[in-house]
């Protein structure tokens, strides 16, 4: 994947914190994805849809593009715009009360998204695993804390997150809430590489949010937290 395929695309107006096109492209470098056109890839907490459109171009597979917060009437309207309305699938719905069939997806990927709905126990096991083929994928890349400073997310962070604070976990802290199951076959984290360059992207947007950010990157963003990546794969039971 090379991301300067997509810089056109990647601007003030799609992204909605740190470069997730970088992100997705970490998770695409470390964890190679072998698709077909009929695989089913759901991409969780999509926000404007462009991890889904990144996704569709890279794979070749239909994408489901699921977003709280962003209609998929709008969605709809840029995909089309961009060329891939017939692969991707706008949807918007609660991560806590999907209605997709049972073991519809060969791949879950979610960027920047997860740690809002997916930090309880056993959230991935009730809410994801039913949905997931057998012998299928989940990539996730979100803002955690470093595991140097884990238990220490509502002290370090508070001046910059507040009460949300808490949803910045440690790489060690995301693997035991993935947890163990009779189809899970193994379960990676990691602090990503791509940390730096992906803050860099946002930064340098003319953004609210990003101009907030700026104020706490260097005391609070930089010294204690990371991107982790999340890599879980299931087990063939065929």
């Amino acid at each position: 994947m090379n991301i300067d395929d997509y810089k056109t695309y990647i601007s003030a107006e799609t992204m909605m914190g740190p470069n997730g096109v970088r992100v997705l492209a970490e998770l695409f470098y470390t964890h190679p994805l072998q698709l077909l056109p009929d695989d089913a890839v759901l991409d969780v907490g999509c926000g404007t849809g462009l991890t889904s459109f990144v996704i569709a171009k890279e794979t070749g597979a239909s994408v489901f593009a699921n977003d709280l917060w962003v209609s998929a009437e709008e969605n709809r309207k840029r995909f089309i715009k961009w060329g891939v309305g017939e692969r991707i699938t706008p949807v918007c719905e609660d991560a806590n009360n999907f209605h997709f069939e049972k073991k519809q997806f060969r791949v879950l990927i979610s960027i920047d998204s997860y740690h809002y709905f997916g930090g309880s126990k056993f959230f991935f096991q009730e809410k994801i695993l039913p949905f997931m083929k057998d012998d299928g994928e989940v990539l996730i890349g979100i803002p955690g804390l470093k595991d140097e400073y884990t238990g220490r997310a509502e002290e370090l962070l508070f001046d910059w997150l507040g009460n949300d604070s808490y949803l910045f976990k440690s790489p060690k802290c995301w693997k035991e809430l993935i947890g163990d199951n009779d189809r899970i076959d193994f379960v990676k984290t990691w602090e990503m590489d791509c940390f730096n360059k992906a803050w860099n992207d946002w930064l340098l947007t003319d953004n609210t949010f990003a101009r907030d950010d700026r104020r706490c990157f260097d005391s609070i963003i930089k010294p204690y937290t990371c991107f982790v990546g999340i890599y879980v794969k299931l087990k063939n039971l065929l």
